[in-house]
């Protein structure tokens, strides 16, 4: 059967209808509407595992992907394994960076590109995440994600359904969008999920090893992601397309009116 294409009026009155549905909820839904063109990316946060573990209850064949950018920690592999022994017959897709601009953007700015400057930064970002995860969408007409309205100040008008017009129009389904972090390690507790093993050394956001360290008491939970950035996006592209010119409104979302 064909997949009827969501326009943004559906989009908005969908929304409205999965408000107070409980998670799972929305994935039995998005699973049953989009069979194989929808799946479930993951960057391996404790949001990502609950969602894994959610849609593989309803469909243990649901696609599920995560980029692999080449400059993941070591424990980042370990979950994975975790994972794929937890779940017999995962339906994970590792995703890579193609290595010929990898290695261009390497070979003018260095490996370590990422702390020279902001532009430098969200290059490194685009080149081994954003890519990867566009040429993945180009497959799908919906994708999940583990975000949450309360994770940071961008996050919070997030629908559980969107249209994503950074990515070609493709269904963003946000099913934890209400959900709380509490709620997200009472349920990893409940049904004893494997997590990042870097949670337990102070990580509250993890991405690529020379970006994401543990936080300071008193700092804000993503915090030790691009820490000596001063004024920028705590963002890599993926959520806000930077081609589109939503990094210009990430920072006025972080900085407010009062800082222009």
């Amino acid at each position: 059967m064909s997949i009827e294409i969501i326009d943004e009026l559906e989009a908005g009155e969908l929304a409205v209808e999965f408000e107070g549905l409980e998670p799972w909820d929305v994935l039995e839904w998005a699973i049953d509407r989009f069979g194989k063109r929808i799946a479930v990316s993951v960057a391996l946060q404790a949001d990502d595992v609950v969602l894994i573990d959610m849609a593989y209850a309803i469909d243990p064949t649901v696609q599920v992907f995560t980029v692999d950018t080449g400059r993941l920690p070591q424990e980042s592999f370990e979950l994975i394994e975790q994972l794929r022994a937890r779940y017999p017959g995962l339906n994970l897709d590792i995703l890579m960076p193609d290595p010929v601009p990898v290695q261009r953007l390497i070979n003018l700015h260095g490996p370590n590109l990422m702390y020279t400057s902001i532009e430098n930064r969200l290059q490194c970002c685009s080149t081994r995440k954003v890519v990867p995860l566009q040429r993945k969408l180009a497959t799908l007409d919906a994708w999940v994600t583990g975000l949450r309205r309360d994770q940071w100040a961008t996050r919070t008008n997030i629908r559980k359904l969107e249209v994503d017009h950074d990515h070609g129009g493709v269904v963003k389904l946000n099913p934890l969008a209400e959900w709380v972090e509490d709620e997200v390690w009472d349920y990893i507790r409940e049904h004893d999920l494997p997590v990042h093993p870097l949670y337990a050394q102070g990580y509250t956001s993890i991405g690529c090893a020379p970006c994401t360290r543990a936080i300071q008491p008193g700092e804000e939970k993503r915090a030790g992601r691009w820490w000596w950035e001063s004024g920028a996006p705590k963002e890599c592209g993926m959520h806000c397309a930077i081609e589109t010119g939503g990094f210009e409104h990430q920072v006025a979302a972080i900085v407010g009116e009062g800082a222009q």
